[in-house]
């Protein structure tokens, strides 16, 4: 590595001299690891990965070089880091949104919300999951994968538990409504002005479930 020489070791928390902490802080390691990443998230959104330093991200932390290494060996480890824990975040929703009800209605209707959610949230979280610009790298690639099957996995999941399908279909289903879902938020946001988050989701939704509800009866009505 050419940027710095990494620590030969490190311990369960470390000093650094962040402005809005004051020098000499210890904090525990996962809170430094969440301080770490925050920072590295508004320098990625605002310079992209290429233009993005470590430099300028372990002054934004307030954190010397040597710290930010300790934690991550390089500019990828970072990103991937940063881009797992959006992914892990996505998929929650949508798991939480398909286990709220035992209504296949309102089930669809909560994951296709899951998406609009995720991407009004945080412009630079969904960028990073729905367009990076490192989809050549296979670490990255692998976990922008992950977001969408993992959320798949789990509506293919309901689908075949509660509709008479067999998993392929029900699996197909599913990928349907994922790519509608990701695609229609990331249309909303682009184009939002004369429509509110609420009615976006119930427009898209309606047209999920029609296809849905009318096509795929349930066995246990």
């Amino acid at each position: 590595m050419t940027e710095t020489a990494r620590p030969q070791a490190h311990t369960a928390s470390d000093t650094t001299a962040p402005a809005q902490l004051g020098r000499g802080v210890r904090l525990p390691r996962t809170e430094r690891r969440a301080q770490l990443l925050s920072a590295a998230q508004q320098v990625f959104a605002a310079n992209g990965y290429h233009a993005a330093a470590m430099d300028d991200i372990a002054e934004r932390a307030g954190v010397s070089k040597p710290v930010l290494y300790q934690h991550f060996p390089g500019k990828l480890d970072l990103y991937i880091a940063l881009l797992e824990s959006h992914v892990e975040h996505l998929v929650g929703r949508v798991q939480e949104a398909l286990s709220s009800t035992t209504d296949n209605k309102q089930r669809v209707k909560n994951a296709v919300g899951a998406f609009f959610d995720f991407v009004s949230g945080d412009a630079g979280a969904f960028r990073m999951v729905f367009e990076s610009d490192l989809r050549g790298e296979p670490s990255v690639q692998e976990a922008v994968d992950r977001a969408t099957s993992a959320s798949v996995d789990a509506i293919t999941e309901t689908i075949t538990a509660d509709a008479g399908l067999d998993e392929d279909k029900a699996r197909l289903l599913a990928v349907g409504l994922v790519g509608m879902s990701q695609v229609s938020a990331r249309f909303w946001l682009q184009h939002h002005s004369s429509m509110s988050q609420e009615e976006a989701v119930a427009l898209t939704s309606t047209l999920a479930w029609r296809g849905i509800g009318a096509g795929f009866p349930l066995q246990h009505p």
